[in-house]
């Protein structure tokens, strides 16, 4: 068979040869190691045009490095992966990835950002009017109303969500065959998510598009794909299979992972109110009295939980929130502050607010102890609360002077988590905290986040996932599409289509 073009090891057919017509990427027996470690141990993968893909597997189960072997980021060791273009004098199809963790440019503008892609060379005044145009057109794909509204905005300046949108709409501006879309929903609205979704089910039906679509949200994999390729410790365990032919008890089991009861079980049983409560004031005279123990859900789009919690956790005054109780006097200046006076806080942007990247494990792990003791250097004690930290957390990681780079997502977001427990915190806030991570993961997370609350702190918790507020939550405050304040959800309405007529959106 000729070899027409290498992709770091093997050979790459020449397209058309054992191929099927609508075959766009095939990749057969793929292996890759770093070091002793085998990451892909024999993958098969294959994506067609007009067909939307759900790449499935528990973290660290192989997809992001399958993903970096097929766009030619990384070499693979062993195996064959072929391509074929539906283009006329092209034989490897266009393909764009848009990542977990957002690759933006934070002082280019978002049509900068978008249009970069398409320049040969240099920002002239013309090929400044030219990207706008490219972001403008790209960004109506998704929502036209708030691509104007950021289109000239700095990226540093974009929420989570918006920053994720012009993500997708950059991926979408190039005309891709293939589109990989690694969890691209996680900082999306229930809104946001179905128009994306209503884009991708057009691109497929009227371009012939093939889409891989990475998530950990069964919903959203029911709702979207036509297969799913589950990948299990390296190895394909499920190939290209209708998703309508497995049961989510199935793909659940072939992903290696544990069968969970959550409703209910993590969910506090007492009504004993122990301590003293914390006030939280907003705008439209909105009062919430919380007491130590308590899961408070915000539901909603993101400008209303964020108003609150940035003052709460030191990053800004927010929408005219303010937070009263013992050691606490209205808002936090600062991150510092707040974190001395007993507030935690974990987010599932990792990259941005989480992970310490150029501090090894053990940093990380004790960063938030540090910043509460005024402490700087690692002694025997704190080696020793490190390791039976990651022992309890499961947490995979070949050494605790590793690099969080060297640990899988989930991992990675285990590690923020890590660094509060045991402290003496009286209030944990979370911004989307299983963004981006697998099921046995999130289940991880929620018993450790319900055992600081059975602790005495009062947990803020932020979700997109109205199933997870409502599995989770003792209690649920809404905010509508503009970030108004709406009330908390009524036992009687405790449901998805509750929240979705509360908030405004979509359930």
């Amino acid at each position: 068979m000729e070899a027409v073009q290498s992709l770091g090891g093997g050979t790459v057919a020449a397209a058309g040869q054992a191929f099927t017509r609508e075959s766009l990427i095939e990749a057969s027996n793929v292996e890759k190691s770093y070091g002793a470690t085998r990451v892909l141990r024999g993958v098969d993968f294959q994506v067609r045009s007009g067909e939307i893909h759900a790449l499935l597997g528990g973290n660290g189960a192989g997809k992001s490095t399958l993903i970096r072997i097929v766009t030619g980021l990384t070499p693979r060791d062993a195996g064959e992966i072929r391509f074929s273009s539906a283009k006329a004098n092209s034989i490897h199809p266009i393909i764009a990835v848009v990542h977990q963790e957002l690759a933006l440019l934070p002082e280019l503008s978002v049509a900068e950002n978008i249009g970069i892609v398409h320049a040969r060379s240099g920002f002239s005044p013309s090929s400044h009017r030219r990207m706008r145009d490219v972001a403008l057109n790209a960004l109506d794909l998704i929502d036209p109303a708030i691509g104007r509204e950021i289109v000239d905005l700095p990226a540093r300046k974009l929420s989570l969500h918006e920053g994720q949108i012009v993500e997708i709409a950059r991926a979408l501006s190039t005309g891709a065959e293939v589109l990989l879309l690694d969890e691209p929903t996680a900082n999306l609205t229930a809104g946001e998510t179905a128009k994306l979704f209503s884009v991708l089910k057009r691109l497929v039906h009227d371009e012939g598009i093939g889409i891989v679509f990475v998530s950990h949200r069964m919903k959203e994999i029911r709702e979207l794909c036509d297969v799913c390729t589950i990948l299990r410790d390296g190895i394909t365990v499920v190939n290209a299979t209708p998703v309508a032919s497995l049961s989510d008890a199935e793909i659940v089991l072939q992903m290696g992972q544990p069968a969970h009861d959550v409703a209910g079980r993590l969910k506090s049983k007492k009504e004993v109110r122990q301590g003293s409560p914390v006030e939280f004031l907003g705008p439209d005279d909105a009062r919430m009295e919380i007491w130590p123990g308590t899961i408070l859900g915000l539901a909603g789009a993101p400008a209303g939980p964020t108003g609150l919690i940035n003052p709460v956790v030191g990053a800004g005054r927010g929408a005219g929130w303010h937070v009263y109780g013992e050691g606490f006097q209205g808002s936090f200046s600062s991150p510092l502050q707040a974190t001395r006076a007993g507030v935690g806080y974990i987010s599932g942007d990792r990259a941005m607010k989480g992970i310490l990247s150029q501090l090894p494990i053990v940093d990380n792990v004790l960063a938030a102890r540090r910043v509460r003791e005024g402490r700087r250097t690692v002694g025997e004690a704190e080696r020793q609360e490190c390791l039976d930290l990651v022992s309890a957390l499961k947490l995979k990681a070949g050494s605790i002077w590793d690099l969080p780079a060297s640990l899988s997502g989930g991992n990675q977001q285990k590690l923020i988590v890590a660094r509060w427990l045991g402290l003496p915190l009286r209030l944990v806030v979370l911004e989307e905290p299983t963004r981006g991570v697998d099921i046995g993961t999130k289940h991880d997370i929620y018993a450790l986040i319900r055992q600081m609350a059975d602790a005495g702190a009062i947990i803020v918790w932020w979700s997109t996932e109205n199933v997870e507020l409502l599995e989770l939550c003792d209690a649920i405050f809404a905010f509508d599409t503009d970030g108004r304040p709406k009330g908390f959800l009524s036992e009687e309405r405790f449901t998805e289509d509750g929240l979705a007529e509360l908030t405004g959106m979509a359930a």
